[in-house]
């Protein structure tokens, strides 16, 4: 490491909030499915920013748009209409078959508008405030306090308690456990299509099913969180629709701007028109001109270069690759996941595997101290796996 990065991250530990271990790496461009430090050093990259840049770096097609938009509008507020939140509005309501869309900053801000238009939905009904909503355990939806009330991991909401109040928690694939915990007052359940930070687990097409006939027989909502397995990453736009099923109301973000900072929350006609109104939600950022732009350029990028196609081709060889190698390797004990959302779960810590793939020039992340995630920008090609494969062969 040169003296120039190092004095870069002592200055980022003297001037930013240690929220994060960061690795001591100082990231500095980007280019297709690599990205390079101030030294000059190329990684290859299996995280894409936590699955964000599903369109790999520098694509000029992208960029080229954020530009022009720049130098046309970067915001002006809701009190306005702008044209690119419209349009992205209308593409996102083509591409999930939802009625109405409501964009956010962010995925976080996302749960908490779909948590709010849950209970509001209630409210409508009987003019009650103490409705419920059922969450998974080792689910994770966020760091906001109404995200971190529905994440289920409790040493994350230790610290942050009293949280919002009347959640109830059930276990991913487990419907009875949905039904045990269902009471007059639920009015929604909230799940992640693919669990992400807790494990890399799909949630199974039964489950799926029986969480959805609950709902319609109860009048409850169901909120699926795309926000990491969403926009592709399955192979589909969202990961519910292999399934046949759909929600009342959808988060999404990450990949969704791919690098711009935006979310979304989307809902049915029913959710939609029978929730929030005006006064009872806002935001200053959210559905800027920039941020749609991004958006816009995304999913026309994403139909045009067929990414959906792509990510089925090579997440099915990515799948194979991994196990085989959990075959050979006796201190691997599972590989789960859709599409380009894969895990290996290890017998011990992968702390050790993840820095010696980074001196290698290969970045992985984990979930959980003993999971290795896989989150390659969507572009990727069986050429990536093999050399990604060479790398962690290596390092195992």
């Amino acid at each position: 490491m040169s003296e120039e990065m190092k004095s870069c991250i002592e200055e980022a530990e003297k001037a930013l909030l240690h929220t994060y271990n960061r690795y001591q790496l100082v990231l500095e461009k980007g280019q297709g499915v690599n990205l390079y430090d101030m030294d000059g050093k190329e990684y290859l990259d299996f995280c894409s920013g936590i699955a964000v840049f599903a369109l790999g770096y520098g694509n000029k097609e992208y960029n080229d748009a954020l530009k022009a938009q720049i130098d046309k509008l970067i915001h002006t507020s809701n009190y306005f209409y702008n044209q690119p939140a419209i349009e992205a509005a209308k593409k996102l309501k083509e591409i999930s078959g939802m009625d109405r869309v409501f964009f956010t900053n962010s995925g976080a801000e996302a749960i908490e508008g779909a948590i709010k238009a849950a209970r509001k939905y209630a409210y409508n009904k009987d003019g009650k405030t103490d409705h419920e909503i059922i969450a998974m355990e080792h689910s994770f939806h966020g760091r906001t306090m109404g995200a971190l009330s529905v994440t289920g991991n409790p040493h994350y909401r230790e610290a942050f308690e009293p949280m919002i109040g009347n959640i109830k928690w059930a276990k991913l694939n487990d419907l009875e456990s949905v039904k045990a915990q269902i009471t007059d007052k639920t009015c929604a359940i909230i799940l992640e299509t693919v669990q992400g930070e807790g494990g890399i687990y799909p949630a199974s097409k039964e489950f799926l099913e029986g969480v959805r006939a609950l709902c319609d027989e109860r009048d409850m909502l169901l909120i699926l969180d795309e926000i990491q397995c969403g926009m592709g990453r399955t192979g589909y736009y969202f990961a519910w629709q292999k399934y046949g099923i759909k929600p009342d109301i959808l988060t999404a973000a990450k990949a969704l701007g791919c690098g711009v900072p935006v979310g979304a929350f989307l809902l049915n006609e029913k959710a939609g028109s029978n929730s929030l109104v005006a006064g009872d939600h806002g935001t200053t950022y959210g559905g800027n001109p920039l941020a749609c732009a991004a958006i816009c350029k995304v999913l026309e990028i994403f139909e045009k270069d067929h990414i959906l196609e792509n990510v089925r081709t090579v997440s099915a060889y990515l799948e194979e690759e991994l196990d085989k190698l959990a075959a050979e390797q006796k201190n691997i004990k599972d590989r789960r996941g859709a599409g380009l959302m894969q895990g290996l779960e290890f017998d011990g810590p992968v702390a050790g595997i993840i820095q010696k793939a980074m001196d290698k020039g290969l970045i992985l992340i984990n979930a959980g101290s003993n999971i290795l995630r896989f989150l390659p920008p969507l572009v990727i090609s069986k050429e990536h796996v093999d050399a990604m494969m060479k790398i962690l062969r290596e390092c195992l």
